[in-house]
């Protein structure tokens, strides 16, 4: 018994001197990591000090180390405000939608493009759908509503010439609309893009097996679903893992700058619009700290459902 139990106390031993051999022997690379890992621990890991304002009333005079201990005070005024129903559902709402449509968009692009065989055409649908990805939101903002203008808008035009509208809508006025148009604008802008990962995957899978599903007399449609779908799997339930734990980041610039009426604040205030109403522009630090943290625990929450969930499927984060 004395054996066996002196053996099991070199396994981690050994096991942790194995990891120190092979990081000293990967040093160049781990070398090349090393940057990254500044960066993270500088921008990402220092500035989680700031957090403890959260459970501070906090002095801009004072600094965090003046500034009086509060406790949970901020969190339970996000709770009790009289807008944070509003607010939730909002965020919920748009996140939702924007996962269950922007989600599989790129996918099924993917796809589309994979059976396109003129290289060509491929490479023009290719093209035209990334280029939006790399417009800014104000350029975009500003093409949407310049499109749905009631003064010369291409979609007002359009639908009275079909007399299907009689006068001119102003579709960003209108709180019914604005979701849809929200939705809408996302996945055109970031549905190319998207999809190169998955057109990465799908270029992977060995095409012996389209071969012999061809010779056993598979349609195109059954060979996706049989041989692609299960084949770039692994690479959807990571990319579905990371848009759960971002539920709660129903999108800031774009609803910021396409919501900019005030009529339509009932629907586009979610929670990073609000953080910035609120707690920055009306200079309430720690309950904007607060409500930020609050998104930021139930997103770590969501993330570590789904990576447990996921995990049953032999695909997960770690």
């Amino acid at each position: 018994m004395a054996q066996i139990s002196v053996e099991r106390e070199h396994v981690p031993r050994r096991k942790r001197n194995n990891i120190l051999i092979r990081f000293i022997q990967q040093w160049d690379i781990q070398l090349m990591v090393l940057p990254a890992m500044l960066l993270i621990f500088i921008f990402s890991y220092i500035p989680m000090y700031g957090v403890l304002m959260a459970f501070q009333d906090y002095n801009l005079f004072g600094g965090m180390g003046e500034s009086p201990w509060v406790g949970l005070k901020h969190f339970r005024m996000f709770f009790e405000s009289p807008e944070f129903f509003n607010v939730m559902r909002n965020t919920i709402a748009i996140s939702l939608l924007k996962f269950f449509i922007g989600f599989p968009a790129p996918i099924l692009l993917a796809l589309m493009l994979n059976e396109i065989r003129h290289m060509a055409f491929k490479r023009i649908v290719q093209t035209v759908s990334y280029l939006p990805h790399f417009l800014s939101w104000v350029i975009v903002s500003g093409f949407v509503m310049s499109l749905l203008s009631t003064d010369n808008g291409s979609i007002n035009i359009l639908l009275q010439k079909l007399n299907l509208i009689e006068d001119p809508v102003s579709f960003l006025s209108i709180p019914e609309y604005f979701w849809g148009i929200l939705v809408t604008t996302g996945v055109w802008k970031e549905i190319g893009f998207a999809s190169i990962v998955y057109l990465a995957a799908i270029a992977g899978v060995d095409p012996s097996m389209y071969e012999a599903a061809d010779m056993d007399g598979a349609s195109k449609l059954r060979q996706i679903f049989t041989i692609t779908l299960p084949t770039i799997m692994p690479v959807v339930i990571i990319f579905m893992i990371l848009a759960i734990g971002n539920l709660l980041t129903a999108g800031f610039e774009d609803i910021l700058l396409l919501g900019v009426n005030p009529v339509l604040r009932e629907v586009s205030d979610v929670i990073d619009t609000y953080v910035y109403r609120v707690g920055i522009q009306n200079s309430r630090f720690s309950y904007a700290t607060a409500v930020g943290l609050f998104k930021a625990v139930i997103s770590v929450g969501l993330l570590t459902i789904a990576n447990f969930v996921a995990r049953k499927s032999g695909n997960s984060l770690w």
